[in-house]
């Protein structure tokens, strides 16, 4: 499905399914994918997901990725590209769609989105899960990037990637222009964390190649109540690597909230 909102003054697309629990009434998880991800490439985890939580799933593809409108050819993003995602298009798509207090789930900059948004809307937002957030910029995260830009320019990333992509040069070069600027390399959310009121989840696998530990840690320094977790033998996706074992933790984090226990 598709909807279409008003952002910086020119109607931009946004793809976006439903999935989960049939139940109108039942509780909204929003997924907020990584730099590189879409609606498809989520595949079944969050119905999985949200199939055992009893809640409905909104999946949707940012601007730039997916099928959603994507980036013009001379349109760079800045270094507040996540902010911009998380306090203009996700509360737009939450009015468009009626979802009202919702709980996210993000992945890699989908985290850090998530972070933001239930920052600028403490009251907005029941709980968040972030897995392998980013809430600043390290050498293994550049290191990382960079090597997916050579591995996107010779050794077949692109093609792979472009079955998930409509326009596939504007969602990897949206991403990584931007991470590999120099501009970029100051970036950091640590100061925005304190304004956070929901209850949340933090995941992270010990073997991500993005970043680490330090990333989900350094939450707890600010927001001693986030519940912290790490997954051994697990890199930066561990809703692909180990997603029986993720699944099971978000289920014991949430089910007590979801029931008031």
């Amino acid at each position: 499905m598709h909807t279409h909102l008003l952002w910086r003054d020119r109607q931009i697309r946004i793809e976006y399914a439903w999935v989960g629990s049939s139940n109108p009434a039942a509780p909204v998880m929003v997924f907020l994918h990584e730099g590189l991800g879409s609606v498809a490439l989520w595949r079944d985890f969050p119905d999985q997901l949200c199939q055992r939580l009893g809640m409905r799933g909104l999946v949707y593809s940012r601007p730039g990725y997916g099928q959603s409108t994507p980036r013009a050819q001379d349109e760079h993003w800045g270094v507040d590209f996540m902010h911009r995602q998380a306090w203009e298009v996700l509360p737009a798509l939450l009015s468009q769609l009626s979802v009202n207090k919702p709980w996210l789930f993000g992945h890699s900059d989908g985290g850090s989105i998530a972070l933001l948004y239930a920052a600028r809307h403490p009251d907005q937002c029941s709980g968040a899960i972030v897995v392998a957030p980013h809430i600043m910029v390290e050498d293994i995260s550049i290191n990382s990037i960079q090597m997916a830009r050579e591995a996107y320019l010779h050794q077949g990333l692109r093609e792979r990637l472009s079955r998930y992509h409509d326009e596939v040069d504007s969602a990897f070069f949206g991403w990584n222009d931007i991470w590999l600027s120099p501009e970029f390399r100051h970036w950091s959310i640590q100061a925005e964390l304190a304004a956070i009121r929901c209850p949340l989840l933090a995941i992270q696998g010990e073997d991500d190649e993005y970043g680490t530990l330090e990333q989900v840690y350094g939450i707890r320094v600010v927001l001693p109540e986030t519940t912290v977790l790490s997954l051994p033998g697990c890199g930066h996706s561990p809703h692909r690597d180990q997603p029986l074992i993720l699944t099971e933790m978000v289920e014991e984090f949430v089910l007590p909230l979801l029931s008031g226990a």
